[in-house]
């Protein structure tokens, strides 16, 4: 009888201390975050219908779930990353894989980026043609190569092997974007999506000639899309992937693929991806500036964020927005243009989903 006492007393302690384990376990968890974004530019809710408006804050909210559970699943902040963003590449809505835009040539030209802020690792490419995910490609190369950025036909040969996968250039082709073509060509014109110098009659510095409202898109937005994540680890990454300009020439490359211009994260301060008209983040080098004023200068995710974007981008003529989180799982969504695809989730919160300035 004693030792069956024993046995069950022993038993009963070690239940507890599985307990008491599996709390401090729990415990250690960091809250997860994840924030998206799927263009900015002048979007206006008198240019958008009920139908287009519920498509946007559907899609936006299915790329939110997607990566909320790989995040509660304990899943890293890189997984999230790329799940979440794939949702909106195979999505016609946005500037990035199934709905790129066409170049000059007619062809679909796509970029694409993702950096771990554990180690500063990256991967990048850049005019891939074939590539279905173009986020897929960039995390092969910052896991599976030596390399940081790759691009056009080599970086599809390094695509084969390793198993990524590679379609008809047929399957990019929608007839919103190809209308856009037609449209550009016939005017000689680069569309960005957005001309607000044009409209707001502030002197057009842009080093890129002739570019013009796209008819096809009273919206004017930059479709580039983007994440970033903190998983419960507390570690950090961001991706950033898009089709680029309507009509662009000569193998043209913005932002999203340079590492420290529309795509940087780094576990001393935030994970961020960029969407705007990538001369000027290229030049302002805006990801890795906002990083930069929070571990250097000691600024809050928020005030490097509006130092650059609000400030420093403006000063410049420079359009377009950041979303971002830092490894306190402070989020924010800063923008100078009139409107920004965005949203963010927080753990086992629902997802928050904006589109208008006012929201």
């Amino acid at each position: 009888m004693k030792a069956f006492l024993r046995a069950v007393i022993v038993w009963g302690m070690g239940i507890m201390m599985t307990l008491v384990l599996a709390q401090a376990h729990d415990d250690d968890k960091k809250p997860y975050v994840l924030v998206i974004h799927g263009g900015a530019g002048t979007i206006l809710k008198k240019n958008m219908t009920a139908e287009k408006e519920l498509a946007y804050r559907t899609k936006l909210d299915e790329a939110l779930r997607t990566g909320q559970a790989i995040l509660e699943g304990g899943g890293t902040a890189v997984d999230a990353v790329v799940a979440t963003i794939n949702v909106m590449e195979n999505s016609p809505l946005f500037n990035a894989g199934k709905g790129a835009v066409f170049n000059h040539r007619g062809e679909n030209e796509m970029d694409a980026s993702i950096m771990d802020g554990r180690d500063l690792n990256a991967g990048a490419v850049a005019g891939v043609r074939r590539v279905k995910n173009p986020i897929n490609l960039a995390r092969e190369v910052m896991t599976n190569s030596k390399h940081v950025m790759l691009s056009g036909e080599g970086a599809e040969e390094f695509a084969d092997s390793r198993g990524v996968e590679l379609v008809d250039p047929a399957y990019f082709r929608t007839k919103k974007r190809w209308n856009q073509l037609q449209k550009a060509l016939e005017r000689d014109q680069v569309f960005l999506d957005h001309d607000g110098d044009q409209d707001s009659g502030k002197p057009d510095t842009d080093k890129i000639a002739d570019r013009g409202r796209d008819p096809e898109d009273p919206d004017q937005k930059f479709g580039t899309v983007g994440a970033a994540a903190l998983d419960i680890h507390g570690n950090l990454a961001a991706g950033t992937s898009t089709g680029g300009m309507t009509n662009k020439r000569w193998n043209r490359i913005g932002d999203s693929p340079v590492i420290g211009a529309g795509t940087y994260a780094d576990n001393n301060s935030c994970a961020l991806s960029a969407t705007g008209h990538g001369e000027y983040f290229l030049r302002a080098v805006v990801a890795h500036s906002v990083c930069a004023l929070m571990e250097y200068k000691g600024l809050t995710l928020q005030q490097a964020a509006d130092e650059i974007v609000m400030n420093k981008l403006v000063r410049m003529g420079g359009e377009g927005g950041i979303i971002a989180v830092d490894r306190a799982g402070n989020v924010t969504m800063t923008f100078n243009t009139e409107g920004m695809y965005r949203g963010y989730v927080k753990g086992q919160g629902e997802p928050v989903i904006q589109i208008y300035k006012e929201e």
